[in-house]
């Protein structure tokens, strides 16, 4: 089936937006955690952060537009702190539920029943339950004008792995911490690893 753009452009808004949010593939299932300055936490299931570069370590996050990202695009501008949670399949349905519009004098910790975890000198909460957590300190923000989108690059200033995850060359057994992987809106899938492929050169095809 081959779908034009007239005819994605003719479609329902949200069967449009089933589509596009799931084209891609899979995705990282992650909280956001962060705070405003009157300690009200925030927590928001979101599933665009992609790796940006290693050294220094960087993440980029893509917020919806302001009006549905409100208040963790304020909390993260104003306190430059916020955290990446991994989604874990014991708690996928709270962290689904972050998605609701819930008034900002509400904790979405409380309302889902999460757990915020708060380190020295960081002004975001962590969530308890999860295995893998990030800390990260905003260093870049770009509105993006195309479609209103939010762009945020953070660098890593905090990470907790579990210790059975973490592979000798470095690299995470996502598997083995327990993440969910996430599809459009509102699919959660386990994950199994299918191979380890050697470093690619030429000639090892």
């Amino acid at each position: 089936m081959n779908i034009t753009r007239a005819e994605i452009d003719a479609m329902e808004s949200r069967y449009r937006a089933a589509l596009m949010n799931s084209v891609t593939g899979y995705k990282p299932a992650n909280l956001v955690g962060s705070c405003d300055g009157e300690g009200v936490t925030n927590l928001a299931i979101m599933s665009s952060a992609v790796h940006l570069g290693s050294h220094p370590p960087l993440v980029m996050l893509v917020l919806r537009p302001v009006a549905a990202a409100q208040h963790t695009l304020e909390n993260i501008l104003a306190t430059k702190h916020y955290t990446l949670n991994h989604v874990h399949s014991d708690f996928y349905k709270a962290a689904h539920q972050t998605a609701a519009r819930y008034d900002r004098d509400v904790s979405e910790f409380d309302e889902v029943g999460l757990t915020p975890l708060w380190r020295d000198g960081f002004t975001a909460p962590f969530v308890q339950e999860a295995a893998i957590r990030i800390g990260l300190e905003l260093r870049e923000h770009r509105p993006l004008e195309i479609n209103g989108t939010q762009l945020l690059i953070g660098e890593i200033v905090s990470l907790d792995v579990p210790a059975g995850a973490l592979m000798d060359d470095g690299s995470i057994q996502l598997e083995a911490a327990g993440s969910v992987a996430l599809s459009g809106l509102d699919s959660y899938f386990e994950t199994r690893l299918l191979d380890r492929l050697p470093y690619a050169k030429p000639g090892n095809g």
